[in-house]
Order: C-alpha cells, then structure tokens, then sequence
C-alpha cells in the first residue's frame, strides 16, 4: 500500500475544475509533502487556494479539502503546475534538509551491482566509495558537509531534487523518494 500524505502543497488552482470534468467544482492539483504523491483534491465550496499552500489532507476532519479526488500522473499535471513543481520539491528537500542527508548516511545496496546512491545523478562507483568510506568515519549532518568531504562530489541537494523529479516523470522504475507511482 502507498505511503499516505498528510499534507499537499498547492501546485495550481483551478475554480472550476479541468475542462471535460463532469462536475464545475474547485480542483487542487499538489503534491504531497513527505511521500511526493502527485493528487488531485476538490475543495470545499467558496475556498481558494494559491500556489504552494499548504492542505491537510490526512485522515482527520479536513478543514479546506471535500475529498481527494485522484492520484495523477506528471502527464495530467497542468502547464501551470509543472512550471511550479521543481521550484516546490526544492522548497520541500530543503526543510527536510536532515531526512535526504540521512539517506547519504544509511542507504544500502539495491541488488550486488547497483547501490541506491547511485540512482542519483552524478553519482558513480567512485563517488560511491568515496561517500561510503566517508559515512564509516562520521555520518554527514548536511548537505554542505557531503559537499566538503567528498572531492567533486557536485551538490548533493541537487542531486535529490533531479532524483526527484525524475521519479515523478517515471523516468526509472526504482523508487527512492516517491512513493508507488500510479
């Protein structure tokens, strides 16, 4: 089963839902915060949103949101959202700075010849030593850190983010960070 999001981030608004929707009826299109699920929600009558608020969506009483319509793809994303979604995912691994940090410190082998880490772009079997070699003697507690200990190493927050997003388009069937695409 998925990883539920408790909370989604606005990527667009849209008040009377997409055209060819059955019903007119406000549509969030966001993505979720921790688990990176892209949905589609409809909120209550007479609310609006903007970009990158912030919705509770969790099991508990629902203040903004009627119900969660769908799980979407990347594709069904509107123009608009997509233009937004890097900036929210950078916005979202930046706060959660210690959660990605902590995949460099404890991610393990996915079978004998591929790593996790090196699902990441920029990341080899150089880099990979270099990083595990590094985690043996002190965990890494930043990004700026891994920066400094591991030499051109490239940046480490732009490496999950481009992971990331990658995920989302469906470009790998490995999963890291996003939870079970559709």
């Amino acid at each position: 089963m998925p990883a539920k999001d408790e909370f989604l981030i606005v990527l667009d608004f849209l008040p009377t839902g997409k055209p060819g929707d059955r019903r007119a009826e406000p549509v969030v299109q966001g993505i979720g915060e921790k688990y990176f699920n892209l949905l589609e929600v409809v909120l209550k009558e007479g609310l609006s949103v903007k970009s990158k608020d912030r919705l509770y969506i969790g099991e508990g009483k629902r203040d903004q949101v009627k119900y969660i319509r769908s799980k979407i793809r990347f594709d069904d994303l509107t123009s608009y959202a997509k233009d937004v979604l890097e900036e929210v995912v950078n916005e979202l691994v930046t706060k959660e700075e210690k959660r990605f940090v902590e995949f460099f410190n404890k991610s393990g082998a996915l079978t004998t010849r591929m790593h996790s880490l090196e699902l990441l772009p920029g990341i080899g079997k150089k880099h990979l030593w270099n990083i595990i070699t590094e985690r043996k003697k002190k965990p890494f507690e930043t990004f700026e850190e891994i920066k400094k200990r591991i030499p051109m190493v490239g940046d480490p927050k732009k490496m999950i983010i481009g992971r990331i997003m990658d995920e989302l388009q469906e470009k790998d069937r490995h999963r890291l960070f996003v939870s079970g695409v559709i």
